[in-house]
């Protein structure tokens, strides 16, 4: 229980933070991870788990709801005989007993500081006279390992002698062992002592991948702060604790037990600690000792030698933290942020590393694991690249095309990925699934990078395409194809077909075009962007998404067409077969007519089947372009004429969906209205909106969506189990995908609405974001946006989440304005009057074709969006040349390209 004015504050200008008490709330964790794999992470209370994969953990798997888990807890004790044990990271049964009276005496006064990506916890007991700090991160190099660092001070009057203990439970192995042969995968344990730790390597690999012989290994290490070697070890886990004992309360601790173990020793069968023993400790009145703590994964037995000369010091792990800040900090500084809300500046840093930190540990390995094995999703693959064009634009280009291997000739993708870039592999379980929005979203990943590129050629780079048993979008198998037959699509005569980049997005949109249900939307399929949206795979239609296509089809045909002005290509090599989607270019079919679009899209099946002839057709880019832009405009006129909906407040939006049962899911209902955000997001953000529809939206969102304690809620309240939509309604009302304020369709929406120009409702759901974030009495979490809030505000699934990603980009290229047109630098900013400082001044630093550029834009008069217009413009001080634009200007590629590389250079644009 924690007072209501606890709260994090940022030190400095890293976005380092200072919580204080921060072991009085649950659920807290915090990442520490680098690129090698480690992947760790740490409570206030020292508890979480450390791995480099789903069948790599060196400490016990945990969920957000065994946190608490004293298995999962790395420790440090200290052992005094007046006082007996206590641990330096809280975890006794003792200090958990008093951890709630912590005024009382005896009690630990506990203060944690973090920054990016490092952990200290001191913890300060005034009845013993000792404070420990504990420092914790993962060096940025290239091993596996995570170091901490504890340094006892002696805080009273007189002398204290102290023995030392590190204990970190071993789990050594998959996360499938869990509860599945646990204790028989401990007889596999081959447990060793030498100088200076504990190393585990079990014997096999006992998981769903067979019974392996097994190389890798897990150690614990310790020394002490100027290369002491240790003085003992426990080994073993139930010798450790004792009978009847626990990790908060080991017997060998409480009895200060001689050590159990040597170096040298090799011991097996029997579940493992790195419980590491030091020499006995005296310290006096203000006098410090430091103990430095390893925990290694290593691809075979451990290397102790380089691993003790590398970490094993006080020195070494101070250069190496030092490091590790400079690391992470250059990854934040990637993009950078002054406005007058310099606290909402530092949280953006944090904002701005999470897109990276789910490139490393995908959506799994983290305490909130909901999302499975590890492995990362077709959407992630897209939307994850959104945000590294800008923090890590070197390799976008590659992951991109590699992306693309994984779509079929259908216009449907595989949704089983690999661990390598491009690695795509057959549903090993024979369960198709078709999320219909996947093939939106690598359009809009292309156009992002289209835009601050240029590079308009990388649509005619050729590709393969995947190839499974599952055809028809997934609702039909060809038995004929075995695993044998391999994952890449061939021709007729067994030659790999490769098809232009463009050849791959117009399959995507062209055949979900025609798979449309009754009322002429798209079909959901298997589900849409809300998994669960999971039960109306019949008789269900995504009209959002059906709108999110619309869009993506008129921006591909203005790209086609500026293809065809600026390099001079004329025509694009399509596969013959798909000629007859492009049904403009000969008969045109009936749009209004369901049957005649299946029947069409029946055709397009017929032909592919068994593969494809590998014939192509030279198509004019300014003929497909009006294909598309005909499909297009069909689609918008449809959804703003067949789908506005009027409730009887008075109140008009846009229906999202329709369920299984081929009803309208929103509008007036006897159990209250019904409303998605996700049914006003795309129609908004498409363009198929009308403007004059735009405020009736807002206004229906604020009444029927907004809720003043958690925010915007992804949907009004439905009331009971919808078996003929999702099983999203089967969650409480206010969780998750039924009701929360899911973050990532909420940044939607106000990058939709920037885009349209509605710029201080935009800002308004922007606000409400940061303001629930950054209220840790009510979210609970660090710096940061999760996933979503629940119905008590809670920040949930921290970190790893898309939403990081949009909010990046909305902030740096709405509501700042900085973004490419077509490889051209344009400022368009969107800043409130309010976000620019006293000075009048915003900026940000960003990278935009190979060069760092501080923006700064000059508003004096600190007037609102709409009522200004772009003056001045000084690149490095001098006036640049530049092109107007709506509310800014144009600054040329070769302009920017033809600045020093290094540096940063200052762009500054006065707003008149």
């Amino acid at each position: 229980m924690s007072t209501q004015t606890q709260t994090w504050t940022f030190k400095g200008s890293e976005g380092d933070f200072e919580l204080k008490d921060p072991h009085l709330t649950s659920y807290l964790y915090f990442p520490l991870v680098n690129e090698a794999g480690m992947m760790s992470s740490i409570t206030p209370s020292l508890h979480g788990d450390i791995k480099s994969g789903h069948n790599t953990f060196l400490s016990e798997p945990v969920s957000a709801e065994s946190l608490h888990n004293s298995r999962a807890a790395r420790n440090f004790w200290v052992h005094n005989q007046e006082f007996g044990p206590w641990s330096c990271t809280g975890n006794s049964a003792v200090q958990h007993a008093s951890r709630l009276d912590k005024e009382t005496e005896g009690g630990d006064k506990v203060t944690l500081e973090a920054g990016l990506l490092w952990h200290k916890v001191i913890r300060n007991n005034t009845r013993i006279g000792l404070r420990a700090e504990t420092v914790s991160f993962v060096p940025a190099g290239a091993d596996r390992v995570e170091l901490m660092k504890v340094t006892l001070t002696n805080t009273g009057n007189r002398k204290l002698t102290l023995t030392p203990t590190a204990a970190v439970p071993l789990y050594a192995r998959s996360a499938d062992d869990l509860r599945d042969h646990r204790h028989v995968t401990s007889l596999l344990h081959r447990i060793y002592t030498s100088a200076g730790g504990i190393e585990v390597q079990p014997s096999l690999s006992f998981d769903e991948r067979g019974h392996r012989v097994n190389k890798t290994a897990y150690s614990v290490l310790g020394s002490e702060g100027d290369g002491g070697k240790p003085a003992g070890f426990f080994p073993i886990a139930e010798r450790f604790i004792g009978e009847g004992g626990n990790y908060d309360w080991p017997e060998a601790i409480v009895r200060n037990d001689v050590p159990h173990s040597g170096p040298g020793e090799a011991l097996e069968g029997f579940e493992a600690v790195g419980a590491i023993r030091f020499a006995e400790a005296v310290l006096q009145p203000g006098e410090s000792k430091s103990y430095i703590v390893a925990m290694a994964i290593t691809d075979d037995r451990m290397d102790e030698d380089r691993l003790w000369k590398t970490y094993m010091s006080e020195a070494s792990f101070d250069h190496l933290l030092g490091a590790c800040k400079a690391y992470w900090r250059e990854k934040a500084d990637a993009v950078q942020f002054h406005s007058a809300n310099k606290e909402f500046d530092l949280w953006m840093k944090w904002v701005t590393l999470q897109p990276i930190l789910r490139r490393l540990c995908g959506n799994s390995f983290m305490p909130h694991h909901d999302y499975g094995r590890g492995g990362r999703g077709w959407r992630d693959l897209w939307q994850d690249c959104l945000a590294l064009m800008i923090m890590e634009p070197e390799e976008v280009r590659q992951l991109l095309s590699d992306n693309f291997a994984g779509v079929r000739i259908d216009g449907s993708n595989a949704t089983i990925i690999g661990r390598l870039p491009g690695e795509f592999v057959a549903d090993r379980n024979n369960i198709p699934r078709v999320w219909m929005d996947h093939g939106a979203w690598p359009f809009l990943t292309v156009l992002l990078y289209l835009n601050q590129s240029g590079d308009l050629n990388f649509l005619l780079q050729e590709q393969t395409y995947f190839r499974d048993a599952f055809v028809n979008r997934c609702r039909e198998r060809d038995d004929s194809w075995t695993p044998e037959s391999g994952n890449l699509l061939r021709t007729t005569n067994g030659e790999i077909y490769r098809g232009t980049i463009l050849e791959h997005m117009l399959l995507q949109h062209l055949t979900p075009f025609y798979l449309v249900g009754e009322h002429n939307h798209m079909r959901l399929e298997g589900a849409d962007w809300n998994d669960g949206l999971d039960m109306a795979a019949d008789r269900g239609e995504s009209v959002a998404f059906t709108a999110f296509y619309a869009g993506n089809l008129r921006d591909l045909a203005s790209v086609l067409r500026k293809l065809e002005r600026r390099t001079g290509t004329a025509a694009a090599k399509l596969a013959e077969e798909m000629l007859v989607l492009l049904d403009s270019l000969g008969e045109p079919a009936d749009y209004d007519s369901v049957s005649a679009k299946h029947e069409l899209l029946n055709r397009y099946f017929e032909r592919i089947a068994g593969g494809v002839s590998g014939r192509k057709t030279a198509i004019s880019l300014v003929s497909l372009a009006e294909d598309l832009e005909r499909k297009a405009s069909w689609i918008e006129n449809h959804i703003r004429t067949s789908e506005w909906v009027t409730s009887e407040s008075g109140s008009s939006w846009f229906n999202g969906y329709y369920n299984n049962d081929g009803e309208r899911v929103e509008g007036d209902h006897p159990e209250g209205v019904r409303m998605t955000l996700t049914g006003q997001v795309f129609p908004i953000m498409s363009g198929v909106a009308a403007e004059e529809q735009i405020p009736s939206v807002i206004q229906a969102v604020d009444r029927h969506l907004l809720d003043e304690e958690i925010g915007y809620r992804l949907n009004s309240r439905f009331g009971g189990i919808q078996q003929n939509l999702g099983r999203a309604f089967g969650f409480a009302f206010g969780h998750k995908e039924n009701g929360a304020m899911f973050s990532h369709m909420t940044v939607m929406y106000a990058n939709a609405l920037y885009k349209r120009g509605f710029v201080k409702e935009g800002k308004a759901v922007l606000d409400s974001i940061y303001s629930l974030c950054a209220d840790f009495p009510k979210s609970r979490i660090y710096p940061g946006i999760p996933e979503y809030i629940n119905e008590q505000g809670r920040g949930m699934y921290h970190y790893l989440t898309g939403s990081a990603s949009w909010l990046l980009l909305t902030e740096l290229m709405e509501v700042y304005g900085v973004k490419g047109d077509l490889g051209d630098l344009l400022l368009q900013p969107k800043l409130s009057g309010e976000q620019f400082d006293e000075a009048g001044k915003a900026a940000v630093v960003t990278q935009f074709a190979g060069r760092r550029l501080r923006v700064v834009y000059i508003n004096e008069e600190r007037k609102e969006y709409g009522d200004r217009q772009a003056g001045s413009c000084l690149l490095n001080g001098k006036p640049a040349r530049v092109e107007p634009a709506a509310g800014g200007c144009l600054l040329s590629r070769a302009l920017i390209k033809s600045l020093p590389e290094e540096g940063v250079h200052e762009l500054c644009l006065k707003l008149i």
